[in-house]
């Protein structure tokens, strides 16, 4: 069977948020063969309980009222309602240090492409790079230095983002 499409996290089995796993899906009974491992903010304890067909239908989110990433960037931003209700209860999220944060551009939630690699920080440009400096008050400098030892997965964390209109590329960070 193959895994649903998400519009905005295009390859979850890449960014770790879906493994092959085999178990039940607390939501649907059934067997399945991949689980999310991402967050699932509920009050129930869903992590690694649920398969990608019942986040990419709804019912995951109808049944267990569990949102998979944080909607105030999103709703801060402007973002349309029906955008925002597809990113936070039919999107896998993604592990963050802290409160993952889903960026945003022409008007509409960006892809998730997971962390970004080694090269891509190295060869970002300076037009990529100042939001992360706005953001989180560092300078090229630093930067740079962060760029020559950054890796996936270590921190800070660097994630990659894709606008699904125009192309450009945005990063978010995050420290544990």
């Amino acid at each position: 069977m193959d895994l649903p499409t998400f519009r905005y996290h295009p390859d979850p089995l890449a960014t770790g948020a879906i493994k092959k796993e085999s178990g039940i899906c607390a939501c649907c009974g059934k067997h399945v063969y991949y689980m999310y491992v991402a967050s699932a903010y509920s009050s129930h304890d869903l992590r690694g309980k649920l398969c990608p067909w019942c986040i990419a239908d709804g019912s995951a989110h109808d049944k267990f009222d569990v949102e998979f990433s944080d909607s105030a960037t999103l709703s801060d931003e402007g973002i349309p309602e029906h955008i925002i209700e597809e990113v936070v209860e039919r999107t896998p999220g993604f592990i963050s240090w802290q409160q993952e944060v889903w960026l945003s551009h022409c008007n509409d939630a960006c892809a998730f492409h997971g962390d970004a690699t080694p090269e891509t920080v190295r060869n970002m440009t300076p037009d990529e790079m100042r939001p992360l400096f706005a953001d989180h008050g560092v300078d090229e400098a630093w930067f740079r230095e962060l760029a020559d030892h950054y890796q996936p997965g270590g921190e800070p964390a660097i994630y990659h983002f894709r606008c699904l209109h125009c192309g450009i590329n945005r990063f978010g960070m995050d420290y544990g």
